[in-house]
């Protein structure tokens, strides 16, 4: 689906940025100490299926990594209110996590149409550049989330 027909980005940064102006004393406290957070079960079944699709490449199981690149593409999303908790924590910077998260899901959608055509070149490509999203997401965000919600591990 074109970002430009969904309108589900603009409502979720200008929401963002609407919490972040009114809720200026959250982003100051320290650590939110609690039970693991939902993003952590969509981040392990992302891992889960960017694993299936390595061992699917290396078998050139075409039909398998058509089957997994939407999956990855259209990754399930955590509850509205933690979502509200994250892009209020990631402030001003809600819209490079967005951007990032939107290169996976054009790169893991190119990649299910070079699945589809058996273009097994493409799909590695395409591949490449949805590991290198998720790797520049992590290097962004990983670190200070883990500080932030889950307290030094």
């Amino acid at each position: 689906m074109s970002y430009l027909l969904n309108p589900r980005p603009f409502f979720t940064i200008a929401f963002s940025v609407a919490l972040a102006t009114t809720a200026t004393g959250i982003g100051a406290q320290s650590v939110e100490i609690a039970k693991p957070m939902a993003l952590r079960t969509v981040m392990e079944k992302l891992g889960q299926d960017m694993q299936a699709v390595t061992g699917a490449i290396s078998k050139e199981d075409w039909a398998m990594v058509a089957e997994l690149a939407p999956r990855i593409a259209k990754h399930a999303e955590p509850p509205m209110s933690e979502k509200v908790r994250i892009l209020t924590w990631l402030g001003s910077d809600a819209g490079k996590f967005r951007g990032l998260d939107g290169q996976v899901h054009d790169a893991a959608t190119a990649m299910g149409q070079a699945a589809q055509r058996n273009d097994g070149h493409a799909v590695i490509e395409a591949f490449s550049k949805t590991q290198q999203s998720c790797l520049a997401c992590h290097q962004s965000f990983r670190h200070s989330f883990v500080e932030k919600f889950y307290g030094s591990r």
